[in-house]
């Protein structure tokens, strides 16, 4: 399978901060690639010098065989971009905001007119496209945006974090959206720190922590390198911080992260045989009030190879 884009070794520091070191990884045709990592971790800086918006200090990147150094007008036309933040005139309609982007594209009348309406109509928005965008919801402003980025039929989708500030109905109606695309073999590349967004409509998965790639494959490629390690939860009452610490010392526990109040996560090799030690070890700083062993999934393999969790 061909690649779609391709970008390699990209770096871009500010001063003597290094916020994309290195990172590489290609998208082919018709696959859904999620890049997921926790806020400021590079996904953003990535997705900018990707769509030409930034020049790297060092690396390229190519779509369709199209370097966008060298021509970055070509290259642009072939993606289109959903910024995380709304890219919209509030003071024009949907249709006029279409309208204008469309001619930018360079779209005839007609077929502009024709394309406005099938995206109003694929985007749940016609009965409201002639309404001002500055008096749409967060999530109405999040699928118009989205429409514009489609005005082109772009052969690749860039989402940058969709579903920020929008509310969980909206939410829901972008990701069904989302997953119709994917299964029509609409190419993505779909960034989140949200794990279930990325589970649920990505078929290979990148995960950047401090600027650097870490892992790149499936999921169930990124599952498998935990072996036989199962993620646990513990949930105490009394010095989190102190138990924290013991079990970490305890043989067969490879990861002890703090994610809350009353939450530690653990990973841990063999983690039913283990919880006999796991209690033994906190019961002089917490009382253990709940357990949770989870087989591994994306959260574990995330936590083995960064040593957080996706919020942290």
């Amino acid at each position: 399978m061909s690649s779609l884009l391709e970008c390699r070794d990209l770096v871009k520091a500010y001063g003597d901060h290094t916020v994309v070191d290195e990172v590489g990884f290609s998208i082919a045709e018709g696959e859904a690639y999620g890049l997921l990592g926790p806020n400021g971790a590079g996904k953003t800086t990535t997705i900018s010098m990707l769509v030409g918006l930034l020049a790297p200090d060092a690396g390229s990147v190519t779509v369709a065989g199209v370097p966008v150094a060298d021509d970055p007008i070509a290259a642009k036309r072939l993606v289109g971009f959903v910024p995380q933040e709304i890219a919209l005139y509030p003071e024009l309609s949907a249709r006029e905001n279409l309208r204008f982007f469309g001619r930018l594209y360079g779209l005839g009348r007609s077929e502009l007119s024709t394309r406005i309406d099938e995206l109003l109509e694929m985007v749940s928005l016609a009965d409201r496209a002639d309404d001002r965008v500055g008096h749409y919801s967060g999530g109405m402003k999040r699928r118009a945006n989205i429409a514009v980025a489609l005005l082109h039929q772009p052969r690749l989708l860039i989402l940058d974090e969709p579903t920020v500030g929008v509310d969980p109905q909206s939410r829901a109606a972008i990701l069904d959206q989302v997953e119709r695309w994917v299964a029509d073999g609409m190419s993505l590349l779909y960034t989140s720190h949200y794990m279930e967004e990325v589970e649920r409509v990505c078929t290979r998965v990148g995960i950047i922590d401090r600027g650097r790639l870490v892992a790149d494959g499936t999921r169930r490629e990124l599952v498998a390198e935990l072996g036989g390690t199962d993620r646990v939860e513990l949930v105490l009452d009394g010095d989190i911080g102190a138990a924290a610490e013991k079990l970490r010392t305890v043989q067969g526990i490879t990861e002890a992260v703090v994610t809350g109040p009353t939450t530690v996560q653990l990973l841990v090799i063999g983690g039913r045989t283990l919880l006999p030690g796991m209690l033994e070890a906190v019961s002089g700083s917490a009382a253990v009030t709940g357990v949770e062993v989870i087989e591994p999934d994306l959260e574990a393999a995330f936590l083995h190879l960064t040593g957080s969790t996706l919020r942290d």
